[in-house]
């Protein structure tokens, strides 16, 4: 198998990795002539295009000088490292992609950990090499350091090192050389990652690292072939190496395929070493083993990292329940939410127990989080979510939490805001570099530190501030973090919005919405600045007599509402509130409606 290379790209979000294989696709011939060509082609989802990320790991391969590559590409995003983690058992080498002006950021360091930990060869990249603010030599010892610092072997110290343009497709072995195509990094790839070891007499297995799922066939067993050979309708054993009491169920392999540029090519044959898809078993999953009825042998799957996060998914209680989703009960929800753990193995869902209708599901973080919530909105469904809590451990008889590496990259003047706010959120200061007229700072944070700072961190460096955290470890709890410092407005009547209501709610802080809104009694219109919440009603009209009429309402200014996102909306909530999701809106309401009601307990607490 000398004319075969698997290889994953693996990089910090936005160091440019998706824009690289596109560039990989078009010089290796994959297009044909006339064909149009799609920028990010890799990211095939329609929440990746929009927000410029990848999600899901994704397939595809080249051939070049007779050999054929296959190239995974991962996200890059820390929320879902749990896709990196398992998709680098499919490879024998990773290309390190690093932004010549960033230099490496903590999701680089979480990457390439778990590559080193596999005993991968790497090739490093320091792409973006034309940006104008690039930091090559200093960057190039910050890669070194971080080597070392992880512990990589002589070897993986003097792994090749490579300066792309991602942008331009272009290659070089020198910094001060520009290069041309990207034919040093194929040659790289063909001279310095290992061809797969095989053994095709041994008898037939695959680890399966990925699933994806068609409406014609179900679901879709991708992995690397380990040993032997496999034909299509062979008999086969489906088996997991972390249950080893249950029985083996026999299954067949319906069809095979592998991956050819962006088409995936039904084949008769799957050999040692080839990266391939079958589809005909029911409810395979990640982490089986797929292997000949003659030689039923499980492989060790790698451990995913556990979830550091939790919120409580539930059918909509909202007064307007019902009114936009197409699937609103308990039992469509608890579907969904089963059947997205069966191919995001970093997810992790359970009954609420107590409380019926509710479930409570973890993850990875906020953005791995509310990908699944606005997934699932566009897709119909309608529930509402509470807010985000973190998960506590007990270690050696003390209550630990997570604690993450924040890197933070802020003009200079702004660096002091920075580290008074994550210093009142527990947050302990480790270094600082000044690049330029630019500083970059690390903290370890307590997550719960994080919630709702995001939005914060930006206003308070005018938007030019760049925020990064990946989970580093769990330590002893930190003692109680302030969330947040404003109240809620509270619509205090149900009905729609109007200018004369708005108006004079406006007064006492920063709205939500504008007029002819419908809105229910309980329902969060706004913030203000003081710590509590206030009711207000924005369904007020003005008493109309024979002196006043209702033209005079034209000289009301209203203020433009803020419009929130969903991780904005996420990071507002207060422990006695919810986030109502449905296809069409999003609406912040108290857990408890009615005003009367909220008080009583507001007191019972106290």
């Amino acid at each position: 198998m000398e004319n075969l290379r698997n290889i994953a790209i693996i990089a910090h979000v936005d160091h440019g990795k998706t824009t690289l294989v596109d560039q990989m696709l078009k010089q290796s011939g994959v297009y044909h002539e006339n064909q149009e060509v799609v920028d990010r082609v890799m990211d095939s989802g329609d929440l990746e295009r929009e927000r410029g990320i990848t999600i899901l790991a994704k397939n595809t391969s080249v051939r070049y000088k007779g050999t054929k590559i296959n190239i995974v590409d991962t996200p890059g995003h820390a929320d879902f490292g749990g896709e990196v983690e398992r998709v680098l058992k499919m490879v024998n080498g990773v290309i390190l992609l690093v932004d010549a002006a960033e230099g490496p950021m903590p999701q680089t360091r979480f990457v390439l950990s778990k590559a080193l930990a596999l005993g991968h060869r790497v090739i490093v990249v320091l792409n973006k090499i034309d940006r104008p603010d690039q930091r090559i030599h200093e960057v190039i010892d910050e890669i070194l350091e971080l080597l070392m610092d992880l512990n990589a072997t002589d070897e993986q110290l003097d792994s090749p090192m490579l300066f792309c343009s991602g942008r331009q497709g272009t290659a070089s072995y020198s910094p001060d050389v520009p290069g041309t195509d990207l034919t040093p990094l194929f040659d790289t790839i063909l001279d310095y990652i290992p061809a797969p070891e095989i053994n095709v007499d041994e008898p037939f297995q695959m680890l399966v690292s990925s699933v994806d799922y068609s409406e014609f066939v179900g679901r879709i067993a991708i992995g690397r072939v380990e040993r032997g050979q496999c034909k299509q309708n062979q008999e086969i054993a489906v088996c997991n190496y972390h249950d080893p009491d249950a029985p083996a169920k026999k299954a067949k392999a319906v069809s095979m395929y592998e991956y050819e540029g962006l088409q995936r090519v039904p084949i008769t044959v799957a050999s040692a070493g080839d990266i391939i898809a079958m589809s005909g078993i029911g409810d395979i999953t990640i982490g089986d083993t797929i292997c000949s009825t003659q030689r039923v042998e499980p492989i060790e799957f790698v451990k995913i990292s556990a979830p550091t996060m939790e919120m409580t998914f539930s059918i909509n209680t909202s007064p307007f329940a019902g009114k936009e989703g197409k699937f609103v009960t308990s039992r469509q929800l608890r579907e969904r939410l089963y059947r997205e753990t069966l191919k995001d193995v970093s997810l992790k869902v359970e009954d609420d127990p107590d409380a019926m209708d509710s479930f409570i599901v973890a993850g990875r973080g906020e953005m791995h989080l509310s990908i699944l919530i606005e997934t699932m909105r566009r897709e119909g469904y309608e529930f509402q979510v509470s807010p985000p809590r973190v998960l506590f451990k007990t270690i050696d008889g003390k209550k630990c939490e997570p604690i993450e590496r924040v890197v933070v990259d802020v003009p200079s003047e702004y660096v002091g805001s920075v580290i008074e706010k994550l210093g009142r959120r527990k947050g302990e200061f480790l270094e600082m570099i000044p690049v330029g007229a630019r500083t970059k700072a690390t903290f370890l944070v307590p997550s719960r530190g994080l919630f709702g700072y995001r939005n914060e961190f930006l206003t308070d460096t005018k938007g030019e501030g760049i925020l990064a955290s990946v989970f580093e470890k769990y330590e002893p709890f930190k003692g109680e973090i302030a969330r947040r410092s404003t109240g809620s407005l509270v619509a205090f009547e149900t009905g729609e919005s109007v200018a004369y209501g708005l108006f004079n709610a406006q007064e006492r802080g920063v709205l939500f919405i504008g007029a002819g809104v419908p809105v229910y009694a309980g329902m969060i219109v706004g913030f203000n600045p003081k710590a509590e919440d206030l009711s207000v009603n924005v369904c007020k009209r003005k008493q109309l007599t024979n002196m006043r009429a209702a033209g005079s309402d034209e000289a009301l200014r209203l203020v433009t509402p803020r419009n929130m996102s969903l991780e904005q909306c996420l990071e507002f909530l207060a422990d006695d509130e919810l986030l109502e999701v449905t296809p069409k809106t999003l609406r912040l309401r108290k857990r408890i409606l009615d005003h009367s009601q909220r008080m009583k307990a507001l007191k019972g607490n106290k």
